[in-house]
């Protein structure tokens, strides 16, 4: 565990991305097997332990600090593991647990154990190696180290024989402590084969299209679609079994349970996830409520019902069909379509245009709930991993914008749990008696630089009235930019309304508060009904 909890210090503290790459590779080249695996299953999430849970640690601390001031310092640091960690009374006399020990003890020993078996651990470690363990077990690590980093510092490994996408190729077909991977990475063994196995293959991916793209681009040379509001979806159905994945490779099987059911083929398809009612694609709001149940019931189900907008066709059967142009993908892909006629899917239509101008038109007109703006992919553009420029663009429809007062603010996660970043904003409106109140609209963190970051945790700390638990009110002062893709009615929200990908735009410290937007100015960019936002 010295040997993790190093590696997760170093890659908190270090904010490159190489460097996190070259520190991640050192972990793996020196670290032997079985920790070096598990170690990997812990940085790209795919550790997990079903007897050990965040209420365990609770009640560890409750019975080893005095419990006044544990809520007093979780309430500052803002991060479970490290609060216990740190007030953990002595530790570091003794030899610290290995990795493979303590995966291999959670995975195993039966629940009424647990809380003797990790109270041990901590008392052997020192704060370091405390935080680390409990990081593990709470599977909260946020060290800025994503799976795809993970990817790239085994291929540096492979010191270029093998690529980051023929890792994630094999990827769902492997298991922790994956020794069979490390023996390919260093040339000990073969390349694991998946065999049957639904696998994910990494997407092909659309660069933004701006004003200095649109001069020298040959839009006769390219074919247009709109973009959906949806999550990008692929979908893997073999012999060995079906699968849908994110477009960061999470299985999100279990939470469409209907889509899993009508895959009844062999092949891997990309497409938008939606909800769509009798045709209509429903507002990213509704596809919300089921992303947020991994097991949804009958009533979810029914009322919010999920299908996938199909666009391309990757594999056929066991035809592989990424190499061909795009235009021959899609005619593959409206011959499998009206072969197979899935239930719970349909076509992407392409949007047929003459110029330039007719696109920005249709562009201008996208500005709806389900409805993004266009991709625009090259005829002649085989299916490849990754972002190439010049083969596929998105042109999102600009962002709409609203000035909100800052009402609240709560610490952030990781690096930021020290700050407060998180801010709930809020727009005027007539309270029914005559006067002037704030509601809230929305919750942004994004979008703002380290110096503005610093800018509002000074202004919340001198400018709270309340606190109610992690969350500070502050006074009604200061005034937020805030840009987002869309406003759609909800009736979870006091305001009566939901902003699509809300963030900071600018500070308006110039700007006054009463001169904020007000409620009524959000609803006029909602569309009130499926056909206004078909339109």
């Amino acid at each position: 565990m010295i040997a993790f909890a190093d590696l997760l210090e170093r890659l908190l503290f270090t904010p490159g991305r190489n460097a996190k790459i070259a520190l991640l590779r050192r972990y793996f080249s020196t670290q032997p097997d079985p920790d070096r695996g598990y170690g990997l299953a812990a940085v790209t999430g795919e550790l997990s332990f079903a007897a050990a849970k965040p209420g365990l640690i609770r009640d560890l601390a409750a019975a080893r600090t005095d419990p006044v001031l544990f809520g007093w310092s979780y309430d500052y640091v803002g991060d479970l593991a490290e609060t216990v960690a740190l007030m953990w009374p002595g530790g570091g006399g003794a030899t610290p647990p290995a990795m493979s020990e303590v995966v291999e003890a959670l995975h195993a020993a039966p629940k009424s154990d647990l809380p003797g078996i990790v109270a041990a651990w901590l008392d052997a470690s020192d704060a370091s190696v405390r935080i680390a363990l409990l990081k593990l077990i709470t599977g909260g690590l946020r060290v800025g180290a994503s799976a795809r980093l993970a990817k790239i510092a085994l291929s540096e490994m492979a010191e270029g024989r093998i690529a980051p996408d023929e890792i994630e190729e094999v990827w769902h077909g492997l298991t922790p402590p994956y020794a069979a991977l490390f023996a390919w990475i260093e040339g000990r063994g073969d390349k694991p084969d998946p065999e049957d196995a639904p696998v994910f293959r990494p997407p092909m991916l659309a660069h933004p299209l701006e004003a200095s793209d649109l001069a020298g681009l040959d839009v006769a040379a390219f074919r247009a679609e709109w973009k959906w509001d949806g999550i990008r979806v692929q979908l893997v159905a073999t012999k060995g079994g079906r699968r849908i994945y994110s477009r960061g490779a999470d299985d999100v099987s279990a939470a469409f349970p209907e889509i899993l059911d009508a895959m009844k083929f062999e092949g891997v398809l990309d497409g938008e996830l939606l909800v769509i009612r009798d045709g209509v694609v429903a507002p990213f709001a509704d596809l919300q409520q089921r992303l947020n149940r991994k097991t949804p019931g009958a009533g979810m189900l029914k009322d919010f019902p999920a299908g996938v907008r199909l666009y391309d066709i990757l594999f056929d059967g066991a035809e592989d069909l990424r190499p061909l142009p795009f235009d021959e993908r899609r005619l593959r892909l409206e011959q499998w379509y009206a072969r197979v006629h899935p239930a719970r899917m349909d076509l992407s239509d392409l949007v047929a245009f003459d110029a330039l101008t007719d696109l920005s038109t249709i562009r201008e007109g996208a500005r709806a709930a389900a409805i993004e703006g266009l991709m625009l992919k090259r005829a002649d553009s085989p299916y490849v991993p990754g972002r190439p420029k010049g083969l596929w663009w998105k042109w999102k429809r600009d962002p709409l914008t609203i000035d909100a007062v800052v009402m609240y603010a709560q610490r952030g996660h990781g690096k930021r749990s020290s700050y407060y970043s998180d801010y709930t904003f809020g727009l005027w409106r007539d309270d029914g008696a005559g006067n002037e109140e704030l509601v809230p609209v929305g919750k942004a963190y994004s979008g703002i630089t380290d110096q503005e970051l610093a800018f509002l945790d000074r202004w919340v700390r001198n400018h709270t009235t309340a606190r109610f638990g992690p969350v500070r009110e502050v006074e009604k002062s200061l005034v937020l930019e805030i840009a987002f893709d869309a406003a759609q009615l909800s009736t979870r929200h006091k305001s009566g309304v939901a902003l699509r990908f809300p963030r900071i735009a600018r500070l308006r410290t110039d700007k006054p508060a009463a001169e904020a937007d007000r409620l009524d100015t959000l609803l006029r960019h909602v569309a009130t009904t499926p056909a206004e936002a078909a339109q």
